[in-house]
C-alpha cells in the first residue's frame, strides 16, 4: 500500500507522528514536503509517497514480521469478567489443558494497555474454531469481554460485554497499525466475523471498528 497526497486515516497520523508533524491523518503537502526531506535524507526515491521502502525507514518495525502470509488480522476478548485480569500464562494453561499445543493467540492485550507476545507468529494459531480464521491470520486478544460477576449467576451465564478500558482501545489501535504497516494486505476482523454458531467476541464490531486502519 502507498500512502500520498490525499490520503486519510490512522496510517497518515502514524507517518505525521513519525516526521514530527502534527498528526490530523490528512495527507496534505506540508506532510507530503517532509517525506521528500526524510527521503533525500535517507538516499530513498524523492516522490513524496510512502510506499514500502519508505515505510521501512520511516517507522522500524518493533513486532517480529511472521514468515506465513498473513491476510486477515481478527480480533479476540478473553471472555473473561469486566474488571479481572488474566494473564498470558493463563490462558496458556487453560489452553494446553484442552489439548492445544500452546497459547492460541499471537497478541494479548492487558487491562493496562501492555501488550504481551503470546504462540510465536511464524506459528498457526489456535484462536478460530470455525473455518478457516486460523489460515493466515494473527490473533490478538484484550483481556475482559463479559460483565461483571453476578452473586448466583454462573460464569457461563454472564452476558457479552465490551469492557475495554482507555488503555486498551488506544493500545489496539497502536497494535492494529503497527500489524497493518508488517501485514498491509491483511484486513482486521472480529472472532464473530468466523464463527458459525453466535460467538459475540470480541463483543463489539471489530471489523466496522477498525475499517480505517
Amino acid at each position: 500500500m502507498i500512502y500520498k497526497y490525499g490520503s486519510t486515516g490512522a496510517i497518515v497520523r502514524q507517518i505525521q507522528k513519525a516526521l514530527k508533524l502534527y498528526p490530523d491523518g490528512k495527507f496534505g503537502l506540508e506532510t507530503e514536503a517532509a517525506v521528500c526531506h526524510f527521503q533525500k535524507e535517507n538516499g530513498l526515491k524523492v516522490d513524496g509517497a510512502v510506499g514500502p521502502l519508505t515505510m521501512a525507514k520511516l517507522i522500524p518495525l518493533r513486532l517480529k514480521r511472521s514468515k506465513r502470509k498473513i491476510n486477515k488480522i481478527i480480533v479476540h476478548c478473553s471472555a473473561t469478567p469486566e474488571g479481572e485480569d488474566y494473564t498470558v500464562e493463563q490462558i496458556r494453561q487453560n489452553h494446553k489443558a484442552q489439548g492445544w499445543a500452546d497459547i492460541g493467540y499471537h497478541y494479548v492485550i492487558y487491562r493496562d494497555g501492555s501488550v504481551h507476545n503470546g504462540r510465536d507468529v511464524d506459528i498457526q494459531g489456535a484462536h478460530c474454531a470455525d473455518g478457516d480464521g486460523n489460515i493466515g491470520s494473527i490473533g490478538v486478544c484484550y483481556i475482559g469481554g463479559v460483565e461483571k460477576r453476578k452473586a448466583g449467576v454462573p460464569y457461563a451465564k454472564l452476558k457479552p460485554k465490551d469492557t475495554r478500558t482507555l488503555r486498551q482501545k488506544a493500545a489496539l489501535i497502536q497494535l492494529l497499525e503497527d500489524l497493518r504497516v508488517l501485514y498491509p494486505d491483511a484486513k482486521i476482523y472480529g472472532h464473530r466475523d468466523f464463527d458459525r454458531h453466535g460467538k459475540a467476541c470480541p463483543s463489539f464490531d471489530a471489523k466496522s471498528e477498525y475499517s480505517n486502519i
